[in-house]
C-alpha cells in the first residue's frame, strides 16, 4: 500500500490505507465494519440530511452495518439485497452489478415478500461509499422492480466525480489518488 489518506467524517478522524485499483489509481479504503463509534456517528449525522422513508435499503457489503445502524436508530426495517440467492428465497428478483472494488461482475438478490414490502413504501437507499454509482443503479433498480418509491440515495462518502451528483446525500467527498506516470 502507497500510504494513508486522513479522513474527517461525523466529527471523528480515521487513517484510511490507500490501496491499488490498478497501476494509475489508488482508493482510500473506507471500512465500517468494526468500527461502532464511527458507524453510530455516520449513521446518526446522514439520518440528519435524508428525507422521510419507510425503510432502508443496501447491497450485501460494507453498507451493511450503517443501513442497520439508521434503521435502530429510527426504529425503521431496513433490507439487504443479497450477492447470491438463499434457502429461504422464494421467487427472487435479480439485478446485475459491477462495481469498482469488485473485480466481476454480480447480481443481487431480493426475496419475493421482501420486494413486495416495499411496494408503495418510501425507500432510502443507503451505502458506505457512492463511487462509480453501479451499485447505486442496481438498487434503485430492484426498489422501481418491487413498486418502491426511492425517497432518496444516501451515503457517508461520495468518491471522485460521484461528489458532482446532485441527486445523492453524503456526508463527505473521498477523493481519488491518481499515480504519476513517470516515462
Amino acid at each position: 500500500m502507497a500510504g494513508t489518506y486522513t479522513l474527517e467524517v461525523a466529527g471523528l478522524e480515521r487513517e484510511l490505507p490507500l490501496c491499488p485499483v490498478n497501476e494509475k489509481l489508488d482508493i482510500a479504503a473506507f471500512i465500517m465494519f468494526s468500527d461502532v463509534e464511527l458507524t453510530m456517528a455516520c449513521a446518526r449525522e446522514l439520518l440528519k440530511k435524508c428525507p422521510e422513508h419507510d425503510l432502508i435499503i443496501t447491497a450485501e457489503s460494507k453498507g451493511i452495518p450503517l443501513a442497520y445502524e439508521m434503521a435502530r436508530q429510527e426504529g425503521k426495517r431496513y433490507l439487504v439485497a443479497r450477492k447470491s440467492t438463499k434457502l429461504y428465497m422464494s421467487d427472487p428478483i435479480a439485478v446485475n452489478v459491477k462495481s469498482i472494488t469488485t473485480a466481476r461482475m454480480q447480481t443481487l438478490y431480493l426475496d419475493r415478500h421482501e420486494a413486495d414490502s416495499m411496494k408503495g413504501k418510501r425507500i432510502l437507499i443507503a451505502d458506505d461509499v457512492i463511487s462509480t454509482g453501479e451499485s447505486l443503479r442496481a438498487l434503485c433498480t430492484l426498489v422501481q422492480e418491487s413498486g418502491g418509491i426511492i425517497a432518496g440515495q444516501a451515503a457517508v462518502l461520495a468518491e471522485g466525480d460521484a461528489a458532482d451528483r446532485k441527486d445523492i446525500i453524503y456526508l463527505e467527498k473521498l477523493p481519488l489518488f491518481f499515480k504519476d506516470m513517470v516515462l
